[in-house]
Parts: structure tokens; sequence; C-alpha cells
């Protein structure tokens, strides 16, 4: 992995086919011009008119008083307002910090790239960014890496150590990706059991990031993993594409392979390329309206797309998104 900058490190592209250590490290100067904290009102619009239930208020129980008109029914104490005879609420103190959760799709579909760089380099790179991020604000950060067979853990803390051990799990399972390893088991397996972990792992007002081509997301339980998540969590799903993904390459023959085979292509036939780009559409379509009905805003980035200003785009200052893409 490389990164192209120009002298313009807001719009630093990524080159290669898989990342590298350094890469992963020096993103916590990046992530600087990162405000995670500051949930832009762009970003919530992407979620959609629905809105999920009460998700865990990432706040501490301080103390009780007796309820007053306005209270929020839900803080009620009722057991103590059983044994008092009088109705009391609970008071509750903000936390200063709340844990930065990471998931990285590492799966064999991962592993593909047109122009810049490939799918799963973009994703590591994406989650090393928040993850700087969430620990320059104070916050605990940790996070989990899936492949198609297995997933590993990071426990969230408030330390250097926690974001290093992430990154070296991005690292470990991302060199694992390999050409000649075709698709393990079943495409779906390590997004849902993923899913299942960051349930067991997070906790109420726990803010989770999940970078993925949601390959099979419609397959399986993983629609009603994320429901049970996003009851309690706020939850942002980060879809990684290739542009080759998105549309066919002008008329003509090309050479594709998978490491294994090669085959010859031809884009010449106009049905075909509506076809292709129609499915793709509609792929992308499906996945922000099931995820708009959790209430789970989606973000957008292709391969070929500078990943520190995509960011920016939605967790950037006004000054920096004043000069950067528009959502």
């Amino acid at each position: 992995m490389t990164i192209s900058d120009n002298g313009n490190r807001m719009n630093a592209v990524l080159t290669g086919a898989y990342i590298d250590l350094a890469g992963l490290i020096g993103a916590r100067f990046s992530a600087k011009d990162l405000k995670l904290q500051q949930r832009r009102k762009a970003l919530s619009l992407l979620a959609g008119p629905n809105k999920t239930n009460f998700r865990g208020r990432g706040i501490d129980f301080e103390e009780v008083r007796a309820y007053q008109p306005g209270d929020d029914i839900r803080t009620i104490d009722w057991r103590v307002t059983a044994r008092s005879g009088k109705a009391y609420t609970k008071l509750f103190q903000e936390e200063r910090e709340r844990p930065t959760l990471v998931a990285i799709d590492q799966r064999q579909s991962m592993f593909f790239g047109s122009k810049t760089c490939f799918k799963s380099v973009m994703a590591c790179y994406l989650g090393a960014l928040i993850t700087w991020s969430g620990l320059q604000n104070n916050d605990r950060v940790g996070g989990l890496v899936f492949g198609n067979s297995r997933h590993q853990e990071v426990r969230p803390r408030r330390s250097r150590q926690s974001a290093l051990a992430l990154i070296h799990l991005m690292l470990e399972f991302n060199q694992l990706l390999d050409r000649d390893s075709g698709i393990e088991q079943s495409p779906t397996q390590g997004l849902e059991e993923s899913l299942i972990e960051l349930r067991r792992v997070a906790r109420p007002g726990s803010a989770v990031y999940i970078i993925s081509d949601f390959s099979g997301y419609d397959k399986g339980d993983v629609l009603k993993h994320l429901y049970q998540l996003s009851r309690h969590c706020e939850i942002t799903a980060i879809f990684v594409y290739d542009p080759l993904e998105q549309r066919l390459p002008p008329p003509g023959q090309y050479t594709v392979t998978d490491g294994k085979q090669r085959n010859i292509i031809q884009t010449g036939d106009a049905k075909v390329r509506q076809h292709y780009e129609e499915h793709f559409e509609q792929h992308r379509y499906d996945l922000k309206q099931q995820l708009g009905k959790l209430g789970i805003p989606l973000i957008q980035i292709g391969t070929d797309q500078a990943p520190l200003q995509s960011l920016l785009t939605y967790y950037g200052s006004t000054r920096r998104r004043s000069k950067g893409a528009k959502p």
C-alpha cells in the first residue's frame, strides 16, 4: 500500500493490493482532522426517516430525585417510587468518553480492485483513521477484524496499545488474503459471526463502525443482528466498493483473473452493460433501504476516492467540509 498525496494530504489516494504497517500507523496524523464525536447532520440524514428504539444512554447513573413534570418517564425509578409512594426519577451524568468499536471486513470478496487499491486496503485504512481519531478524542477504542472463516477482537481500551493491537490484526488478516486461496466457506459467515461478537462486546452507547462491502448482508441472520445491535449502539455502516463493480470499462475486450484462472470478457453489448450497472445500483439501493429501516446511516466510499476527504465530508469541521465534497 502506498499513499499518493501530491503534497495534499486531504486528497491522498491509496494504491496497492496489500496494506503496510507504516501506512496504518501514519494515519494517526491525518486522523487529527476528523471529529467523530460531532455526528454531522449530513450523516444523520443518511439514516432515513425511520428511527430505531432507545439505544442506551451512554451515560452513568448519578442519583434519584422527586419526579418533576416534563421528566422523561423512561427515567422513573420504579423501585424507589414503589417504596416511597411518590414518583422518583433517575439522574444521569454524561460520560466524558464512549467506546469506539471498528469492525473491518477482510473476507475474500474484499480482495478486489481495478484502478488504485483493493477494497480490503481501503477498509483497513478507513478503520485506522477512525481508530486513531477515537483515541485522540480520549475514547476507549477497540474492535474486530473478520475474514470468511474466523474473526479476532480487541477489547476497547483508552490506550495506544489497543489501537496498535487492532492495526496489527488488520495487517495479519490482510496479509492472509491470497489470490490462490479461493473463497472460504459461506460469504455470509464472517459478517454474521462478527455481528454476534459485536453484540457481546459493545456496551450501550458505543459508537460502532462497520466497514465492509456487505456481501451477503441479506442472507442468514445478518439483518437481525444489526437490528439488535442498533437498539443500544450508534452504528455507522461504511460501504466500500470498486468502480469496476459499479460499471463495466469502455466497450472492448479485457482479460480478467481471480489469480487462478484467466478469462476474456467483451464489454461492447449495450444490454449487458445496462444490466450490469442496474444490478449494482439495486444492491446499493437495497442495502441503503434495509439499513435505513434500522436508523443506520450508510457512507459510500469507492476505492478510487481519497479516504480522508471522504470521511471529512461527514466528520470534518465546517471549515474543512466547505473545501471538500458534499454528501
